[in-house]
């Protein structure tokens, strides 16, 4: 009886392991050498969280990419993440996407800002400091040989708008219009978007509008950087200075990254590679301010009773 047990634990032993090994197929004279190890495939748990980055459409998503990418690429190196790089077409879909969390970062223009931050609180990191001012204006442009020398002889003409909640491209000119007793649609004869400063530059220019209104800092790169633009288009108004389109995050952001970011960015003049990141958008450097710089913006929009809409 006691050898029966024995034989039955043998065999119950034997099917065990045998149903728990898989079948490699060994050759009789495989052999394993110590000497050629391979790393083990990194666990996706242990993967390092990009850092994802929106920028508003100030000016065309190759012009983004070109002027922000020695920034994105210092950003990615000093927080040791991969950046991703999140774009839209329109400013309101980036609120949108600072509302849900969705990024880390935001670069975003004034009105975006203000309506952030009263509908859901969106927090103003930083601001880009330019030519020693924390300002901008909004540039009322017409082709060179237009006869307009004012808002006022436009009337009936077309108009560039650069997005439906952009300050400085839609927002000014609006309240001016606000101010004579007119609206876009009772003055001009068809408005249009055009979804970047740059792009309502060259509208001009190309003439397919008779005027715009356009971020004075875009307007000031351009002409640098293609000087031409001066014989095709002149600057009939001016603005008063209003708080520059600032740098944000998310409310949901962590105070941790919060705080990493900010460091980054306010010191970046003072590494060769972070500066060469601020020439190539024109920047002086990070600075932070008051967000009193944007009561006058504030006020416009009131005034206007502006609200965070889509496209018509």
């Amino acid at each position: 009886m006691k050898a029966l047990k024995q034989m039955t634990w043998l065999f119950l032993t034997v099917l065990f392991f045998g149903a728990c090994t898989p079948d490699f197929n060994l050759q009789a004279d495989a052999q394993v050498s110590l000497s050629n190890l391979q790393p083990l495939p990194t666990s996706q748990a242990t993967d390092v969280v990009p850092l994802r980055i929106a920028v508003a459409a100030v000016i065309s998503p190759k012009g983004t990419m070109e002027n922000y990418a020695p920034l994105f690429a210092y950003i990615e190196e000093q927080t040791g993440r991969p950046v991703e790089v999140v774009q839209r077409r329109t400013y309101s879909e980036i609120n949108e996407l600072i509302h849900r969390g969705e990024v880390d970062l935001a670069f975003v223009c004034t009105s975006s800002y203000l309506v952030g931050k009263r509908d859901f609180g969106m927090e103003l990191l930083v601001v880009p400091q330019v030519q020693g001012k924390t300002t901008y204006q909004s540039y009322l442009i017409v082709p060179a040989d237009s006869s307009a020398n004012s808002l006022e002889d436009l009337r009936g003409k077309v108009f560039a708008f650069t997005d439906p909640i952009s300050f400085t491209g839609k927002i000014v000119p609006t309240y001016w219009l606000y101010e004579i007793g007119e609206t876009p649609d009772t003055f001009f004869q068809r408005t249009f978007y055009t979804y970047s400063h740059d792009d309502a530059i060259y509208a001009v220019a190309e003439r397919f509008a008779d005027g715009a209104s356009v971020d004075s800092l875009i307007f000031e790169f351009a002409v640098q950087r293609d000087p031409d633009l001066l014989d095709q288009i002149r600057v009939i108004r001016k603005s008063d200075p209003f708080g520059i389109p600032p740098v944000v995050v998310s409310p949901s952001v962590r105070p941790q990254t919060r705080s990493i970011l900010a460091e980054i960015l306010l010191n970046m003049q003072n590494d060769p590679q972070g500066k060469a990141a601020l020439q190539a958008l024109g920047y002086d450097r990070f600075v932070k301010v008051d967000e009193s710089i944007y009561d006058s913006a504030w006020q416009v929009q009131e005034a206007l009773h502006f609200e965070l809409h889509e496209t018509p």
